[in-house]
């Protein structure tokens, strides 16, 4: 019996701390807003997060991204209900990756985190490293998630994204279509996407590995359009490495197309699908990258008192210097000058410490007081 005891007490020790960790790693809270939790979340991470990834090949993008968890959860309001899923990446690089090849051009824009994007029924929200995706029995407003944001944004890690989003032109960008990819399989996924299949095999001279990030966006403007590409690499050097890699292996009809690479700093662009010469190199003119060269000097600042009273103290410190130095020296001359005078051959010149050389051309001998 008393076996029994401690192993029901071993068991629902380990029962409790194993709910306890799942009460600090849950992100999604019991209630928001006006959403009550339906039940307990359910998370996946560590072994069962590798058999989710075996599930379908698809989701390896995930793995390339950085995914680390996934935390869902189903909320209700009244007869409506929707259902959370969390996505937890290592950096908000990957997290903002996933939230572009994630949204379509049936989604719209909303301000709601860091980025979202809904339509009737779902929508995706970006918070730093995680990325929210939102499923609805009815119509779905983002409005109605007020306070989902205030209750995720502190767990979020909001180390910068990737600049490179930033260099793409507003101007005519179909929403939906602008993809970012930090590896080959999302580089691919966003090709297809934005249905460029023909492009495909430059995926295997871009370079991934040197720390490459590619940027895509489809452009409309009336009957003009095309696919524009932005390529950020390191360096300028490799960089034009790349550039040469990619012209030999871009597609003949591409060529024929009149399909050109331009190299601008570290960055390659390019346009596919275009509809003239002149549109594409519209859309590149208006990539808002520049390069920029610091120097670092130094320079007077706003502490940094006026000149001229750096020169009066400058002149005020110097002669001071020289008053101290002349005042030592008459004090050091006077002295021995007075003691010499009152103690004559006492303490300084005294006649048997000085030796003076005679070259005998007289028989009188010097005497060496003589001299003073």
């Amino acid at each position: 019996m008393r076996k029994l005891t401690y192993l029901f007490l071993v068991v629902a020790t380990v029962c409790a701390m194993g709910v306890s960790a799942a009460a600090e790693s849950s992100l999604l809270p019991d209630r928001f807003g006006s959403w009550q939790a339906a039940g307990p979340s359910k998370i996946t991470n560590g072994q069962s997060l590798n058999s989710w990834f075996a599930v379908d090949p698809r989701r390896e993008i995930s793995r390339e991204e950085g995914l680390t968890a996934i935390e869902e959860r189903a909320y209700r309001n009244g007869d409506n209900e929707i259902h959370l899923s969390v996505s937890v990446f290592k950096d908000p690089t990957g997290a903002y990756q996933q939230f572009t090849l994630s949204t379509s051009t049936e989604q719209h824009r909303h301000a709601f985190g860091d980025e979202a994007a809904f339509n009737a029924s779902t929508g995706n929200i970006l918070l730093g490293n995680f990325v929210v995706f939102v499923g609805s029995t009815s119509t779905l407003v983002a409005e109605d998630l007020a306070g989902l944001d205030a209750v995720l944004q502190p767990k979020a890690d909001h180390t910068p994204y990737p600049p490179l989003r930033i260099y793409l032109p507003r101007k005519d960008q179909v929403y939906g279509t602008q993809k970012f990819a930090l590896g080959p399989k999302g580089f691919r996924y966003a090709l297809q996407a934005l249905k460029q299949d023909s492009y495909l095999e430059l995926e295997k001279e871009l370079g991934f590995n040197s720390g490459l990030e590619a940027m895509i966006a489809r452009y409309q403007s009336g009957r003009d359009g095309g696919v524009l590409v932005l390529l950020e690499y390191p360096t300028p050097q490799i960089a034009e490495q790349r550039l040469h890699h990619l012209e030999q292996a871009l597609p003949e009809a591409a060529k024929k197309a009149g399909v050109n690479i331009e190299r601008k700093a570290s960055m390659l662009s390019i346009v596919f699908d275009a509809s003239s010469k002149e549109y594409a190199q519209k859309l590149r003119d208006a990539v808002d990258y520049e390069t920029q060269v610091t120097w670092n000097e130094s320079s007077h600042t706003a502490t940094d008192p006026p000149i001229v009273v750096v020169l009066v103290k400058i002149i005020v410190f110097t002669m001071m210097f020289m008053g101290i130095a002349l005042g030592l020296g008459i004090l050091y001359g006077g002295g021995r000058i007075l003691i010499k005078r009152w103690f004559p051959g006492k303490i300084f010149d005294r006649p048997q410490d000085i030796e003076v050389l005679q070259m005998g051309l007289s028989g009188k001998k010097i005497d060496p007081s003589d001299m003073y």
